[in-house]
């Protein structure tokens, strides 16, 4: 296989957004997070805040995502709730931005929208619930009494994306072709893993 992008889920606290750009940089590509979110929002003149709370107000239900991504293919977007155009908006960004040449790509359900591209590395990242907790309590500064619902909470928050967004589940494995555990790894062994992947 000929990789020429990657594309990363993760749990919360795993360490993926860092993985990416450690690896990125390995590889001397592009990483893509954050920035596609704020692309969105720049274009739509909103903020990203507002796109987040898009995000956290998905249903979970498959005929909901069914339905709503029904809508999205008829091309009206008037008939769009925001989490559709979200995604939808999302997903042009995305593909714009592997015109543009390899990258690796975090979260936003990325591998759904190049699933029709060539050379793609669905990778997902995971981490021991203690090594997520540790991150979450030293890079993020969340509070130690408040770590473990925080997690929960992100964790939920991107398996429903994903469920919308794929109509799979997040945390299916049978949906990647690759799984990391960085607890295990570690962040460098991690990123030197799919640097080596990568055939640009």
């Amino acid at each position: 296989m000929n990789v020429r992008y990657i594309t990363i889920e993760r749990e919360f606290g795993s360490g993926g957004t860092q993985i990416a750009s450690e690896a990125a940089k390995k590889c001397g590509i592009a990483s893509y997070g954050r920035e596609i979110m704020e692309t969105v929002a720049k274009e739509q003149n909103v903020s990203v805040k507002t796109l987040e709370e898009y995000e956290e107000s998905v249903s979970g239900s498959f005929l909901y995502s069914l339905f709503v991504m029904t809508q999205s293919q008829t091309g009206d977007p008037d008939l769009l709730s925001p989490e559709a155009k979200l995604y939808v908006a999302e997903t042009r960004v995305i593909k714009h931005l592997a015109q543009q040449g390899p990258g690796i790509f975090v979260g936003h359900c990325a591998s759904e929208a190049l699933k029709d591209q060539d050379g793609v590395l669905r990778v997902f990242i995971r981490a021991s619930e203690e090594e997520k907790e540790k991150r979450a309590i030293q890079d993020y500064g969340i509070p130690e009494n408040q770590v473990a619902a925080v997690c929960r909470k992100f964790n939920r928050k991107r398996a429903n994306y994903y469920s919308f967004c794929t109509r799979k589940k997040w945390n299916d494995l049978s949906n990647y072709d690759i799984v990391l555990d960085s607890s295990r790894l570690g962040i460098d062994s991690c990123a030197a893993v799919l640097s080596a992947l990568y055939t640009g």
